[in-house]
């Protein structure tokens, strides 16, 4: 900032009959060689007048005089040699005006000697001079000279200098030059401030000689000093808006300006200026808001104001740029406008009976925005619809009331009605002292001519079920509307799903026709329907619904649900299975349920309660698997039940469910006993084996014929035999013989080699009758006699072999039984089962229980041998 020097000279001058202002006639002011923007440049001293009367003017505009009397500089000023004078003028309104010279000038540099030296050299200037200052778009006359550059070292050598830098060596090239011996800066052309605000020029100074650096390089800055050349923009859009009828000082928004002049000085300080719509609104001259200055804006009168606004900038300063534009400013709606009926009131006629039917619109005006909730009409009825036959609607095109009858109306009870209808917005009023308004319509009733009417439109009739067939019920009748008489009504059923009434046609009376089953199909929880239509003498008809309220009877008893139930087999449990009973019936005649079991039950199975609808049914022992059919009795609450036979299913499950039973191909009796027979031998000869070592206090003669034919042959073969001939294997033919002393009948086991297994029947061995069957699945064997002779035996060596086998396992029997613990004779009269859960084979025992229905497939694993056999057998 440029240092404000004041001279102040004072001279008395007198001029006669004239009162001075100023207290000097000129003034003298040392300045830098420019002056800044916005720098006080000295303060004028009045002497007979004040500062507040006083009105200052310069012939200078570069110049102005504030109030107070100080002179700034309007825009950078750049000193010429000679200096620069203009006039100031102050008048006020006792005097005539006075006038003073205002002298500017730039001070020489002075020079001295150096003591000693004998010659003149410049006084001493640090080599850090201030930043130069250029004034911007200068008119010249270019080159202009701005400053010397003087380097301390100029005293001891002689030195040149050069610069570098942006304005030099860099764009904008050539804009500077330095005088290279004088040191002298030049600038070239004028400068754009907003373009190069400022320029750093590095300086160096050189012996002229040696060419070396006599001081260290210096960085010159050239300030380009600011000019109103911008006048102010505006920056946002000018569209504003506000309520209408908003109070004064309502804000409708702010102007934004900008400059792109330099900042902190008044070229951007911006007076903001409303040029029209002043009568409406206000701006503020600092901050560009505008505000409404009335309350009297109104949208339905004018939608828009179009104001100008001016910019200027220097604070408004008449020097100052101006720019100038126009605002638009909307008035919002507000809801201030009632809706208006275009009638004060409307008649209208109606037929009875009818409905959903137009019979009015009712037009409004309404002066707010259109489309807007303040203007879109809502209609009430506010009298007249207290029974609910009319309503009101909005046509949303045209914001018409559209008047509609509902439900239909009846001329005998009213042939008139007033209503009153209300117009309303779907906003409420604003700013406003009207109310709402509503108009009177008087609808009349028109009478036709009408069918029947039922006493009620739905009677209800309450009947027990199963109730007898031709039962009085009820009636239902109906009567003309306009006479008020049944006379001549005919009644008819339109609708009885399942023939349940009669109805008779002159009177109307509802007789039973049919069975009434609460749980019918055709019922719904106890309710069935029946439509009726009544017919006068012109044909007029009229409809009603008859309801007939079942009421319910204990007439079903529980029943358990179908399907059988599973009992899973388990090792060491014996399983249990839920047994749910449902009943048609409803309470007090259905559930709780009690299950009992009958008093000649078997003892296999047990009961126990579980819940209102269900028990727990288990067998007491284990059963075999099969299905059973256990009689349960089940009653509801009133004791009515009986005995139902819930069916049971035990058998072995995977994953909760019964195992298939595969079939396959039935084999032959002959077959199966073939591939059967090295499993029996094998068995026959460890019995033999056994009795051979505990009979052996027993002597008894074996004959042998000689030709045993290889029934049983010693072989140590490991590997696959050779093979066999099937005309070498010998069947035993069948033969009968009779015990002298018992007198029964042998068979041997050929008899029935070629049978199926399950019709054994009853043979006789050497020691006992047995007495083959079997039982639920199972083979028991009973013994019914002893008794044994040899002599018998036919003498052939295959039978022979046969017999004696047989011979030595039942005397092996015999003896079991004898044993003094028992424990053996369980052995005697048992039932066969599978070996184990699980077994591939199950058991292999001759005795074991066998299906045809069982899966052969564990035949495939007996192995090589056993093949062997089988497939000699398959080519028999």
């Amino acid at each position: 900032m440029a240092i404000v020097l004041i001279f102040n000279i004072f001279l008395g001058l007198v001029v006669s009959g004239v009162e001075l202002c100023f207290i000097q006639s000129s003034l003298h002011v040392p300045v830098p060689r420019t002056i800044p923007a916005g720098s006080e440049v000295t303060k004028v001293q009045l002497s007979k007048c004040d500062y507040d009367s006083v009105h200052f003017t310069t012939t200078d505009t570069s110049f102005s005089v504030q109030p107070n009397g100080v002179i700034v500089a309007v825009s950078p000023v750049s000193m010429a040699a000679g200096g620069r004078t203009f006039s100031l003028r102050a008048r006020d309104d006792r005097g005539p005006e006075t006038e003073m010279e205002v002298h500017l000038f730039h001070p020489p540099i002075q020079k001295r000697k150096y003591g000693g030296q004998g010659f003149l050299v410049r006084s001493k200037r640090r080599w850090s001079p201030p930043p130069f200052n250029i004034l911007e778009n200068d008119k010249g006359p270019y080159p202009k000279d701005i400053e010397k550059i003087v380097s301390d070292s100029e005293a001891k050598f002689t030195v040149y200098y050069t610069i570098s830098g942006p304005g030099s060596t860099e764009h904008p090239r050539g804009l500077f030059t330095i005088d290279k011996f004088s040191g002298m800066l030049t600038v070239h052309r004028a400068v754009d401030r907003e373009e190069y605000p400022m320029f750093t020029l590095r300086t160096r100074v050189f012996d002229r000689i040696t060419n070396m650096e006599t001081d260290k390089p210096l960085d010159i800055n050239v300030i380009v000093d600011d000019l109103n050349d911008n006048a102010p923009q505006f920056k946002d859009s000018l569209q504003f808006t506000v309520l209408e009828q908003s109070k004064p000082g309502t804000v409708v928004g702010k102007v934004n300006a900008t400059d792109r002049d330099q900042e902190g000085t008044d070229h951007v300080v911006i007076k903001y200026t409303l040029l029209t719509g002043s009568n409406l609104f206000a701006i503020n001259p600092k901050t560009g808001i505008i505000t409404t200055t009335t309350n009297t804006l109104d949208r339905e009168v004018k939608d828009k104001h179009m104001v100008v606004i001016q910019l200027q900038d220097r604070n408004g300063d008449p020097s100052g740029l101006i720019t100038t534009g126009t605002a638009t400013i909307t008035l919002m709606d507000i809801n201030d406008n009632p809706p208006t009926f275009a009638e004060t009131s409307y008649a209208v006629s109606v037929n009875e009976n009818e409905k959903e039917k137009l019979i009015l619109r009712i037009p409004v005006t309404d002066k707010d925005l259109k489309g807007s909730p303040n203007w879109i009409s809502k209609f009430v009825i506010t009298k007249g619809n207290e029974n609910g036959n009319f309503r009101i609607d909005t046509d949303p095109e045209t914001n018409e009331g559209l008047l509609y009858v509902t439900k239909p109306l009846d001329h005998e009870k009213a042939n008139n009605i007033k209503l009153e209808i209300s117009a309303r917005n779907e906003a409420e009023l604003s700013n406003t002292n009207a109310q709402w308004m509503s108009i009177p319509v008087d609808v009349s009733v028109k009478d036709v001519d009408e069918g029947p009417e039922f006493s009620a439109p739905i009677v209800r009739f309450n009947v027990k079920e199963n109730i007898a067939n031709g039962t009085v019920i009820g009636k239902y009748t109906a009567t003309d509307p306009e006479t008020k008489s049944g006379n001549g009504i005919k009644y008819y059923k339109i609708n009885d799903p399942d023939s349940w009434i009669n109805v008779d046609r002159n009177t109307g009376e509802l007789r039973i026709a049919n069975t009434v089953d609460r749980e019918s199909p055709f019922a719904t929880d106890g309710i069935y329907n029946v439509t009726m239509k009544a017919v006068d003498a012109s044909l007029k008809t009229g409809t009603g619904t008859v309801i007939i309220q079942v009421e319910d009877v204990n007439d079903n008893m529980p029943m358990p649900s179908t399907g059988d139930l599973t009992i899973c087999e388990k090792d060491g449990d014996l399983g249990s299975v839920v047994v749910v009973a449902q009943d048609k019936d409803q309470s007090p005649y259905s559930y709780p349920f009690t299950f009992s079991l009958p008093s000649d039950n078997n003892g296999k199975w047990a009961l126990t309660r579980l819940n209102d609808t269900a028990a727990v049914l288990k067998p007491t022992k284990k059963l075999v698997m099969n299905h059973y059919t256990v009689p349960v009795e089940i009653k509801d609450l009133q004791g009515y039940g009986g005995i139902q036979m819930v069916p049971v299913r035990i058998c072995q499950c995977r994953n909760g469910v019964c195992l298939a039973r595969d079939r396959s191909v039935s084999l032959g009796g002959l077959a199966l006993l073939t591939m059967l027979l090295p499993l029996a031998l094998l068995l026959l000869l460890a019995l033999l084996l056994a009795f051979s070592c505990v009979t052996k206090r027993e002597k008894l003669k074996l004959d042998d014929g000689g030709d045993s034919n290889g029934i049983l042959l010693p072989s140590n073969t490991e590997g696959k035999g050779d093979e066999v001939d099937p005309s070498r294997i010998y069947i035993p033919p069948v033969e009968q013989y009779k015990d002298g002393i018992s007198g029964w009948t042998a068979i041997s086991p050929s008899a029935y080699g070629g049978q199926s297994i399950h019709d054994i029947g009853t043979y006789k061995s050497g020691l006992y009758q047995h007495d083959v069957q079997q039982i639920e699945g199972q083979f028991v064997d009973h013994r019914v006699g002893s008794g044994f002779d040899k002599s018998h035996f036919v003498q052939d060596s295959s039978l022979m072999n046969w017999h004696t086998s047989g011979r030595c396992i039942h005397q092996k029997v015999g003896y079991f039984g004898t044993e003094d613990d028992g424990r053996y004779a369980d052995d005697i009269v048992r039932k066969y089962e599978y070996e184990g859960v699980g077994s591939t084979a199950g058991s292999v025992g001759c005795c074991s229980e066998f299906d045809t229905n069982e899966n052969l497939d564990f035949l495939n694993t007996l192995g090589p041998k056993f093949k062997n056999l089988a497939e000699v057998c398959r080519k028999t």
